[in-house]
C-alpha cells in the first residue's frame, strides 16, 4: 500500500515531516509555521480594497507587507487542499456530524451544526490572534524554540481539551 493511499500515515512519521518543515521556514522566509496570521493577512487585504486607509493600522500593516504573509495563506490553502486530496485518495469518508455531538448538544440539524462550529472557529482564532498564535504556532514552532509562553498555551490547550472531552463523554 503507497504512503499517499493510507488510511492513516504513522502520528511518528507525521511529526517528523512537519517538524523538517520548520528548517526552510526559517531558513527561506525567517518565519515559522502558523496559520491565524493567514486570516489577518486575507481580512485586511480584503477591507483595504474598500478603504486604503486600513494599512495605515499598525497592525494591519505588519500582516500584509510582506511575502511571509502571504505564504502563511499558502500555507493554509496548501493544507486545506492537501486534506481534500488526502482523503480522496485514501477513500475515507467520516460522518458530517459525530453521534455523540448530536447527542450531547441535542440539535441534529446539519445547518445548526455548520452555525455553531462556525462561531466556535471564530471564538478560538480570536483566542488566537490574542495570544499571537494559534494551537499550530505555539504547538508547531513555539514548542520547537522551547517559548516558554507557547509551553503555557499548550498546556492550557490539553487541560482545557480533556477537560471537555471528559464533560462530554459523561453526557
Amino acid at each position: 500500500m503507497s504512503i499517499l493511499t493510507a488510511r492513516s500515515w504513522s502520528p511518528y512519521a507525521a511529526g517528523i515531516v512537519i517538524g523538517l518543515l520548520q528548517i526552510p521556514a526559517f531558513l527561506l522566509i525567517n518565519t515559522a509555521l502558523g496559520a491565524s496570521s493567514s486570516f489577518v493577512t486575507v481580512a485586511a487585504s480584503l477591507a483595504a480594497l474598500f478603504d486604503p486607509a486600513i494599512n495605515a493600522i499598525p497592525y494591519f500593516k505588519n500582516h500584509v507587507s510582506t511575502a511571509k504573509d502571504w505564504w502563511q495563506v499558502a500555507l493554509v490553502a496548501g493544507v486545506a487542499l492537501g486534506a481534500f486530496i488526502s482523503v480522496t485518495m485514501a477513500g475515507t469518508t467520516r460522518p458530517a456530524m459525530s453521534e455523540i455531538w448530536g447527542r450531547v448538544m441535542g440539535i441534529r440539524s446539519f445547518p445548526a451544526r455548520l452555525a455553531i462550529a462556525f462561531a466556535g472557529g471564530f471564538i478560538l482564532l480570536l483566542g488566537a490572534r490574542i495570544a499571537n498564535g494559534c494551537t499550530s504556532g505555539h504547538g508547531l514552532s513555539g514548542l520547537s524554540q522551547l517559548a516558554v509562553s507557547s509551553l503555557i498555551a499548550m498546556a492550557a490547550m490539553f487541560v482545557s481539551g480533556i477537560a471537555a472531552s471528559l464533560i462530554l463523554k459523561r453526557a
